[in-house]
C-alpha cells in the first residue's frame, strides 16, 4: 500500500491506495500554521489511514516548496513555517520510516504520467494554472527536480516575446517574488483577473469574466485573447528547451474547455520551426493529482 500526503496551505489531504493505484482511504484536516504540529497532523493522518486499511503503507508528501539539495531544509515554500526546516527528515523520524517529499506541482506531474492525461508518456510537463502559476516534471513516471531542485519552477520565469503592452503590463504588475514579468502575473487565474481589471476597471473573478465573454463583454473577450496567446507563448517557450511527450494542465483555468482547442495553433508559431503537435491535455485526477502523485512517489 502507498499513502500520499498533500500539504496546503489551508488543508493537509491524505490518500491511501493499492499497488493498482485503487483508491482504499481518503481524508482531510485543516493544516496547523505550525511547524511540530504540521509534523503531528500529518503522522495522525498516517494512522488513521492504516488503521481503517488494516495495512501499513509507504509515505510520499507533496509540499509547496522543495527540499535544497545542498542544506537539506526545506526552501521556496509559501507554507513559511516549513522554509529552513528538515522536514523530510523529522517526519522520517516521527514515522519510524523512510519519508519521500516532492513539490506539490511535481507530484500533480507524477500522477498524471502513471495514470493520468498523460499515462505512458516518458516526458510529461503538468501546469497549474490557479490562484498561483507553477509547474512540475515527470520523466519515466518519476520527478524530475534537478541539481538544484527547482526543476519546473515555471510561474517564476519571465512571459517571453512580450509586446508593448504585456511590456506595460510587467511594470504596473509585480510579481510577489520581487521580479517582474513573471508567469504567474500573467497567465494564473489571478493575472487573468488582473488584466480584466485593467481593461475595465471592474473587478471580477475568472469564472465571472467567463460569463461575461458569453454575454458579449468586449473586455472580458479581450482579456480572454491576451490569456489564449500569453498561455501559448509560455508553452512554446517549453516546448523548444524540453520538448514534452506531453502537456497536461491542472487548477481552475484548466477547466475553460476552450483553451484545449484555442491554444494548440496558437502555440505553433512560437515553436522553433513551426512544427508542434505535442499534446495539451486537462488533468485527469484533476485536484486529486497530488495527493496521488505523492503517493506515487514510491515505485513498485
Amino acid at each position: 500500500m502507498r499513502i500520499g500526503i498533500d500539504l496546503g496551505g489551508t488543508k493537509t489531504e491524505v490518500i491511501a491506495l493499492s499497488n493498482a493505484g485503487e483508491e482504499l482511504f481518503r481524508h482531510r484536516l485543516p493544516t496547523p500554521r505550525d511547524y511540530q504540529q504540521t509534523i503531528e497532523n500529518i503522522a495522525h493522518l498516517v494512522s488513521l489511514a492504516e488503521k481503517a486499511t488494516g495495512e501499513t503503507g509507504t509515505v510520499g508528501i507533496g509540499i509547496p516548496g522543495s527540499i535544497s539539495p545542498y542544506t537539506g531544509v526545506v526552501k521556496n515554500a509559501n507554507s513559511t513555517w516549513l522554509n529552513g526546516q528538515p522536514f523530510d527528515k523529522d517526519l522520517s523520524r516521527r514515522l519510524g520510516r523512510e519519508v519521500r517529499l516532492a513539490n506539490d506541482a511535481n507530484c500533480m506531474a507524477v500522477s498524471e504520467a502513471v495514470d493520468g492525461a498523460a499515462a505512458g508518456a516518458q516526458t510529461v510537463f503538468a501546469v497549474i494554472i490557479g490562484t498561483g502559476c507553477g509547474a512540475g516534471v515527470a520523466i519515466n513516471g518519476r520527478v524530475h527536480t534537478g541539481g538544484n531542485g527547482t526543476a519546473g519552477e515555471w510561474g517564476h520565469n519571465p512571459l517571453p516575446w512580450m509586446n508593448d503592452d504585456e511590456l506595460r503590463y510587467r511594470a504596473e504588475v509585480p510579481c510577489y517574488c520581487g521580479k517582474q514579468g513573471c508567469l504567474e502575473t500573467f497567465i494564473s487565474g489571478t493575472g487573468f483577473a488582473t488584466d480584466y481589471r485593467r481593461l475595465s476597471g471592474n473587478t471580477l473573478t475568472g469564472v465571472e469574466i467567463m460569463r461575461r465573454i458569453d454575454e458579449g463583454d468586449a473586455q472580458a473577450k479581450l482579456a480572454f485573447s491576451h490569456y489564449e496567446q500569453r498561455l501559448a507563448k509560455a508553452l512554446a517557450h517549453v516546448i523548444n528547451i524540453l520538448d514534452p511527450d506531453v502537456i497536461v494542465l491542472a487548477g481552475g483555468m484548466s477547466n475553460v474547455e476552450r483553451l484545449y482547442e484555442t491554444v494548440p495553433p496558437l502555440v505553433k508559431p512560437w515553436v522553433f520551426g513551426g512544427e508542434c503537435e505535442t499534446p495539451i491535455r486537462k488533468a485527469r485526477h484533476g485536484d486529486s493529482s497530488g495527493v496521488r502523485g505523492a503517493a506515487w512517489l514510491w515505485p513498485a
